[in-house]
């Protein structure tokens, strides 16, 4: 496995690789979740690449950049385990240098749900991936469904932009309890571990009403708020049932919806989402 800091060091290492090429972004202390990527990109690629890059540029002023948790040492070590072939490992000034002006920015799909609690999130998302993926050039790229919405924002970017790739989404890797695992996960102490299950429970209530045959969103939401309201130490951001792509939200269910939310629990700040009317999304 190589390892590289500069540019010119990635484009000398990218010639080098047998094709297809896969890339997994990512912003490092990797979990199991991350590495289901890169076993993934193993096993339909020749040869993987992995970024590991904690972008400020998608931090808003209040959130936790200085804070996110970093562990380059064991990172590599697991993508050694899982097979990668090259580590591009980024310093801010190779990504953003003095004097570094130009954003890429998604419009309506970023206005909403993440977008509207967070709204310089997207762009730093959008800008940095759009430079991986012209720094690395892959055949593919693989993110993860956890992300709902910045995967429906970069499928929207990669159409528009006309990138010649394919993103594959990969399911959500969640613990035994059913908890999605989330770098994020190691703020939370006992008690609020305990918590954060409210999650997985509320999107295994909107399964079961659908299943049920219940397609009013606004009674899916009820319910799913019910579960929340029992639990103390969660505080509901946002609960959505939209169409996947778009995101707009719905009222009736028609075909399938994105059932997404973000809680506080303590400082923490937890996403989760499962897609009602597809059989391939299941939580355990």
């Amino acid at each position: 496995m190589e390892i590289v800091k500069t540019m010119d060091e990635l484009r000398a290492a990218r010639k080098k690789l047998n094709t297809p090429v896969g890339l997994v972004p990512t912003m490092g202390f990797l979990h199991a979740g991350h590495l289901s990527l890169v076993k993934r990109a193993r096993q339909e690629c020749d040869s993987v690449v992995v970024s590991i890059y904690v972008n400020p540029t998608q931090f808003g002023p209040n959130e936790d950049f200085s804070a996110y948790p970093r562990n380059l040492e064991q990172d590599l070590n697991l993508l050694r385990e899982a097979g990668a072939d090259l580590v591009w490992v980024p310093t801010e000034v190779v990504m953003y240098p003095e004097g570094y002006q130009t954003f890429v920015t998604v419009d309506e799909v970023t206005r909403v749900l993440e977008g509207a609690m967070r709204p310089t999130h997207f762009r730093g998302v959008t800008t940095i991936v759009a430079k991986l993926f012209n720094a690395v050039q892959p055949d593919k790229a693989y993110f993860g469904q956890k992300d709902a919405q910045q995967v429906a924002v970069l499928q929207q970017m990669v159409w528009d932009l006309n990138f010649n790739l394919d993103m594959i989404i990969c399911p959500i890797v969640r613990e035994k309890d059913g908890l999605a695992l989330s770098s994020r996960n190691t703020y939370l102490d006992t008690d609020q571990r305990k918590a954060a299950l409210v999650l997985s429970c509320s999107l295994r209530k909107a399964r079961k009403l659908f299943a049920d045959g219940e397609r009013d969103c606004r009674k899916i939401r009820e319910e799913m708020d019910a579960v929340f309201s029992q639990e103390p130490l969660a505080k509901v951001q946002y609960i959505s049932l939209a169409a996947p792509r778009t995101l707009q939200e719905l009222d009736q269910i028609d075909n399938r919806a994105l059932v997404s939310m973000a809680i506080y629990v303590g400082k923490t700040r937890l996403i989760d989402n499962t897609v009602l009317g597809n059989e391939d999304t299941t939580l355990d």
